[in-house]
């Protein structure tokens, strides 16, 4: 018996006109603006992944260790994640549009530094305002999604939002790989971000004629709790600290743990200022009670869970064919294309199944990417190298299609339950969950890829070493996969009790 589907709006809801917060909006105005915040999404998701592709190209040239390669991908993240839960904040209270266009002409800005850098120091500290730049952005497209939307029609649209995210994501490695080729091996990793310039410029005119205003002219100030902004930003900061600065090597320093103590300590005085800032009648940075909302707290550690493995899983299979078995960036990258391509089609039915079947559809996605992660570590120890890229190829095609029904569903069913003024927020601790789960399992996966080569390099063949690396490296997506499948099991569960409770009684079934 599947689990009852999220609530479908009311008959009121159904008559309705679809408006904004106060212009109303033919559905082809809706959908043309949809597409738009979805671009920015693709844009900032694709520039993630694809800069991964040209790791090893930035090093060569730039003689940048492994930590600086490390802190490239990951102190995008970081910064990323800082001014997302802020910026979903002041979205919810002003212009999103506003904050659309402020985001994407910083996102333009960052890429030429990115492009033009001389070290590798400049290119870290233009990466890490291309992810201010991110988070000021992308909060808004989940925001304005929540808002123009409702019912199934939010669903569909969820549903072409993970198809396009699951595009970007897969898809990034190959063409970064491609623009590696065609701008050769020295300044090829250049033109991924030249890339960014011409298509934010798109983008910002289209904001600018196609996005509506959501809000009224407020006289009213801002409230952004700026003592939890604090103590929310050192929490986050000392979390992913000792992530960042994890690279497998023997010179990592051990006493970076020690931050997660600093962690807990703000988390917990966090969570307490916001309870006691909340009990004053203010607005909190994080309304808690958006944790008590079953749905949204059990999706979010879902999707938590499933980010901190997923890039992972893409960059140790790259690394692991261009420096394992010598494959050129562009082929590395086109093993993704399965994925991108799987991904895309089962978003559209995860988008359309999950409101009859709920929660169901997102378990079987994700025994679809267990089975993926499973089999490329056995194709990666047990194949023949020349066969290793195609049968990689043909099981990447697999996690797509699994992972297609985890994304967009996901999404739907975690925010079924949110209150629409709050969807910029509510959607924004989402994002921070992903991208904090991104850096971590980046982090942890390299570290123990790393770890293993350092630690057999010179008593093993070089194939032999790279096998275990790449092993090792994937246990850690197995094991955050695990707690994904795990939290979706429990929700499955929950939600099939509620349902027999709720019939039991006599009463409306709970969503």
């Amino acid at each position: 018996m599947p689990e009852t589907p999220p609530q479908t709006p009311s008959r009121t809801a159904r008559t309705v006109p679809a408006h904004t917060a106060v212009i109303p909006l033919s559905a082809g105005a809706r959908w043309r603006a949809f597409w738009v915040c979805v671009s920015v999404a693709a844009i900032t998701i694709l520039d993630m992944t694809k800069v991964n592709v040209a790791l090893p190209s930035i090093g060569e040239v730039l003689d940048a260790g492994s930590t600086e390669l490390q802190l490239i991908v990951s102190g995008f993240v970081l910064t990323f994640g800082l001014v997302l839960v802020p910026m979903g904040r002041l979205g919810d209270q002003r212009s999103r549009r506003t904050l659309f266009v402020v985001g994407l002409s910083l996102y333009t800005v960052t890429s030429v530094l990115c492009a033009l850098a001389p070290t590798a120091e400049v290119l870290l500290i233009a990466r890490l305002l291309q992810g201010v730049a991110a988070g000021i952005q992308m909060p808004q497209v989940l925001g304005m999604a929540q808002e123009l939307f409702q019912g199934k029609e939010r669903a569909r649209a969820f549903g072409l939002f993970g198809a396009t995210i699951g595009l970007a994501t897969a898809f990034g490695p190959t063409l970064g790989g491609l623009l590696i080729a065609l701008g050769g091996p020295t300044d090829g990793w250049r033109l991924i971000f030249w890339m960014n310039v011409p298509l934010c410029l798109i983008a910002i005119g289209l904001a600018l004629w196609l996005l509506p205003e959501t809000r009224t002219r407020s006289q009213r100030p801002v409230q952004l709790d700026p003592v939890g902004v604090l103590l929310f930003g050192a929490g986050i900061v000392s979390l992913m600290w000792p992530f960042l600065f994890t690279t497998g090597a023997p010179t990592d320093n051990p006493a970076r743990w020690w931050l997660l103590v600093a962690f807990a300590l703000f988390a917990s005085a966090f969570i307490a200022w916001e309870r006691r800032y909340a009990a004053r009648g203010r607005n909190p940075l994080i309304p808690l009670g958006l944790f008590r909302i079953s749905s949204y707290r059990n999706g979010t550690l879902l999707q938590t869970a499933y980010f901190t493995a997923l890039p992972a899983l893409f960059l140790l299979t790259t690394l692991f064919l261009q420096i394992g078995l010598g494959l050129e960036p562009v082929f590395a990258g086109m093993v993704s294309i399965g994925f991108a391509l799987a991904s895309a089609a089962s978003s559209w039915i995860g988008g359309n199944l999950v409101s009859r079947h709920g929660r169901v559809v997102v378990v079987w996605g994700l025994v679809g990417v267990l089975v993926c992660a499973g089999g490329l570590v056995l194709i990666a120890l047990y194949s023949a190298p020349a066969w290793t890229p195609y049968l990689a190829a043909a099981m990447m095609t697999v996690g797509g299609a699994g992972g297609g029904l985890v994304i967009a569903p996901n999404q739907a069913l975690t925010l079924a339950d949110i209150p629409v003024k709050q969807g910029g927020l509510a959607g924004s601790v989402g994002q921070l969950g992903q991208r904090i789960g991104a850096a971590v399992g980046t982090a942890v996966g390299l570290s123990l890829f790393y770890a293993a080569i350092y630690r057999e390099s010179g008593t093993h063949d070089d194939i032999v070493v790279y096998h275990d690396a790449y092993a090792f490296g994937m246990l850690s997506v197995g094991v955050f996969l695990g707690i994904a499948f795990l939290i979706s099991i429990i929700d499955l569960t929950a939600r099939r009790n509620r349902a027999a409770d709720g019939a039991a009684a006599g009463g409306e079934q709970m969503p």
